[in-house]
């Protein structure tokens, strides 16, 4: 008389690894990696995103040079593609990075931010991959405006390509904490570009890149100080001019330093607000990022 064995089906245990910052680290670098193999691959993303900056350098900037020469005006042996360049530089850092953000919006329409979000990493871990992925992009993007210097009567010189490098990464890591920020509570890419449109004209256009800070009414002056990206461009311009073999009349008129009541805010001082705020802004998108879904 045979005997049957009923076989239990195996017990498949799935084993969740334990969250570590070692583990959140590594989130940290594969969403990088995720950033920059996209931008890698999306030429066109590429190519658009340096037309721009690149018009405003060689159209606006050849079109006001000519303009003052034929005016009289102060420009002296000043040319003002010289004077647009460090605003270029902050504005095309400024479009990639806003732009770069709204990657989470496309992640949540087609699902795969939620994918992220169940991850056994926490949620701090995959922001800050955002904005530091989405900094870099926008600073490696920016390398080929600044390879544009020559063109604008900047000097090639190592120290002032690190220093502007080095600016234009941090103005990127605040403007993408303020894109990543904007992109936690949007559903749609038709709402996050509209909200960039409208908020990056008004930071460009208040910001001194098209023209210096000193002289302006009292309103608009006002204003120019509580935007984030003067800041940022400040420091850039700074840079360049202390490159630069300009009168001390022309360096009080192009390049006057942003003031707080009479009082000329020193560089590093510009930067550390220019720190604090993306700090701040990540810290907003985490907090935003934890409530969510």
């Amino acid at each position: 008389m045979g005997t049957s064995v009923t076989a239990r089906p195996g017990v498949v245990r799935v084993r969740v690894p334990e969250r570590s910052v070692r583990h959140d680290l590594r989130a940290v670098r594969i969403v990088l990696h995720r950033e920059l193999i996209r931008f890698w691959r999306d030429k066109m993303r590429m190519v658009s995103g340096l037309i721009q900056p690149v018009l405003w350098l060689l159209v606006m900037g050849t079109g006001l040079s000519t303009l003052m020469a034929s005016g009289g005006g102060p420009a002296g042996d000043v040319d003002l593609k010289t004077f647009i360049f460090p605003g270029v530089c902050a504005m095309s850092v400024m479009f990639t990075a806003m732009f770069s953000a709204g990657s989470i919006v496309w992640d949540r329409e087609f699902g795969f931010l939620r994918e992220m979000l169940v991850a056994p990493v926490s949620r701090a871990a995959i922001v800050i991959g955002k904005c530091v992925g989405g900094a870099t992009v926008a600073t490696l993007q920016g390398v080929v405006i600044v390879l544009l210097a020559p063109l604008a009567g900047v000097p090639y010189h190592p120290v002032l390509l690190l220093e502007m490098l080095g600016i234009m990464f941090l103005g990127a890591f605040a403007l993408t904490g303020f894109g990543v920020m904007a992109a936690a509570r949007i559903k749609t890419m038709q709402s996050f570009f509209g909200l960039m449109q409208m908020a990056m004209m008004p930071m460009m256009f208040l910001s001194g890149a098209l023209y210096p800070l000193s002289g302006l009414p009292t309103w608009l002056s006002v204003l120019t100080r509580f935007n984030p990206l003067t800041y940022a461009v400040d420091p850039l311009r700074q840079a360049v001019f202390a490159h630069l073999d300009v009168s001390p009349e022309l360096e009080k008129t192009f390049n006057p330093g942003v003031t707080w009541n009479g009082w000329v805010v020193p560089v590093w001082l510009e930067l550390v607000i220019v720190v604090v705020m993306g700090l701040g802004l990540m810290g907003v998108a985490i907090w935003e990022f934890r409530r969510g879904d």
